[in-house]
């Protein structure tokens, strides 16, 4: 389970390496996506039939990163939304 979270937090880091661009987003909240990252890449990997959701693999850390990706560009969008409509 600490390997898990280990690596959700490489994850979220890597994730936002990979976003282009400034990003609003705090380390806390990048983390935390990243960990949510892992755990729909770990889901998928598991149901490709590639491993268990906790255990390390390519195909689970690839999907990861990806998802982790897309999940700070929609959190960023949501939280650039918020502050447009506050002014």
């Amino acid at each position: 389970m600490i390997g898990f979270i280990v690596a959700g937090l490489i994850i979220g880091a890597l994730a936002r390496l990979i976003k282009p661009g400034k990003q609003n987003l705090g380390i806390v909240a990048t983390l935390l996506l990243g960990l949510v990252g892992s755990v729909i890449g770990g889901t998928i990997a598991n149901l490709l039939g590639t491993g268990d959701i906790f255990e390390l693999n390519v195909l689970g850390f690839i999907i990861a990163v990806i998802a982790s990706v897309l999940l700070i560009g929609v959190a960023e969008a949501v939280a650039g939304r918020k502050r447009t409509t506050v002014r």
